[in-house]
């Protein structure tokens, strides 16, 4: 038994599901929205240790163990992420 304050953990029920669906259309393009920016994060981590800086990093204070799939879905459930399609998201006949 643990005494004291222990941090809450989160993951994919924090933010809950209910909550991020309120910024997308569908559960699949919830899963592609925070995919595309998870790899944005990634991206700028990596680039961060070979001192590129060609993505925006986290927009949400974040720990350093958290994962980039958990940011991302912190910062669409905050509203500091737009979801547009582009090019590469179209295709024929829709």
């Amino acid at each position: 038994m643990a005494f004291g304050t222990e941090p809450t953990p989160t993951g994919l029920a924090d933010p809950p599901i209910d909550d991020l669906m309120e910024h997308a259309d569908s559960k699949y393009a919830l899963a592609i929205f925070a995919a595309k920016r998870a790899r944005q994060i990634n991206s700028y981590f990596t680039q961060l240790n070979e001192g590129l800086l060609q993505n925006v990093g986290p927009l949400v204070e974040y720990q350093n163990q958290e994962k980039p799939l958990s940011i991302a879905f912190r910062e669409i459930n905050e509203g500091l992420l737009e979801e547009t399609l582009g090019e590469d998201d179209l295709t024929e006949g829709n």
